[in-house]
């Protein structure tokens, strides 16, 4: 198997566990302060991530040099997922699917003044059929709908969240100094632990931990090893082994995951029509997998 279908598969469980954290973190985001939330899913994500690399073998002398390039990359992408959480309040799960297909375009903004990649035509014709893809699965093939969409305070806050996460991917493989994924992961993980307990201090400590329902807890552990410490490691994998604008582009299949778990959750199925998208991001990829 080349190293870039290593990273395409990567991404593909990638989009599958990414999916889920929007359908139950809109369950849970009213319930819990994004702050809170995220600075023990981070720090159980660590644990989690610290126990893989003890396994393997431990942490190579010299993999701490530098410690300044996790924190960067763990500012960043702490906040990306705070604000996630704080979007998720008002905006719907596959509305905010919706935003988060932006982040591909981004990427490849970031991936081109960050590492100099350039977009072949397929990759751009690639992005292209994928985001009208997710554009019909977002709206369910409803062409009212996505005429009378309107952004709302919560899709703005997440936008605002994708922009980090765009930059998050070029800055992987920028950073990267031969570091293992998971050992990289795992100080991106304990750097974003810390600064978002220090900045959340207040909200970790107003939080009645014993007192949270169920659905919370829930959360915190799927985002926490499913769709943290899973997800940081293949997103580690993939960057490193892929242009970042491919990495990224997995995210058009999250918008149909999505509807997939609103449907497992009993919110039902979407209209036959649907299938359309779908299809279009299959297309897509397929391009995608051709090029690598």
């Amino acid at each position: 198997m080349t190293p870039g279908l290593q990273g395409h598969l990567a991404m593909l469980l990638f989009s599958a566990l990414v999916a889920g954290s929007f359908s139950l973190g809109s369950m849970a985001a009213n319930e819990i302060a994004p702050g809170a939330l995220n600075a023990i899913r981070f720090g159980i994500a660590a644990v989690v991530i610290w126990a893989f690399v003890m396994a393997s073998g431990g942490v190579p002398k010299g993999s701490w040099a530098a410690p300044w390039r996790y924190c960067v990359l763990g500012a960043i992408f702490g906040m990306y997922f705070v604000l996630m959480f704080e979007g998720l309040k008002t905006a719907p799960p596959v509305s905010a699917a919706a935003v988060f297909t932006l982040t591909p375009v981004l990427t490849a903004g970031f991936g081109w003044l960050l590492l100099r990649q350039i977009l072949t035509p397929r990759m751009a014709l690639a992005l292209l059929i994928g985001g009208l893809g997710a554009l019909w699965v977002i709206f369910r093939a409803d062409f009212g709908a996505a005429l009378a969409f309107e952004i709302g305070r919560g899709e703005m806050v997440y936008f605002v969240g994708c922009v980090c996460h765009a930059t998050y991917t070029p800055l992987v493989r920028k950073l990267n100094r031969g570091e293992s994924a998971r050992v990289f992961s795992l100080g991106v993980l304990i750097a974003g632990c810390v600064i978002i307990t220090i900045f959340s201090w207040s909200d970790i400590r107003a939080t009645d931990w014993l007192g949270l329902p169920r659905i919370v807890w829930i959360t915190i552990i799927y985002v926490s090893i499913f769709a943290s410490a899973s997800t940081f490691v293949l997103t580690q994998f993939a960057a490193m082994r892929l242009p970042s604008a491919k990495v990224m582009a997995y995210t058009y299949l999250v918008p149909s995951w999505v509807i997939l778990w609103e449907a497992g959750l009993g919110n039902g199925l979407p209209l036959p029509w649907v299938a359309i998208g779908i299809f279009l991001t299959v297309v897509a990829l397929l391009m995608l997998l051709r090029d690598a």
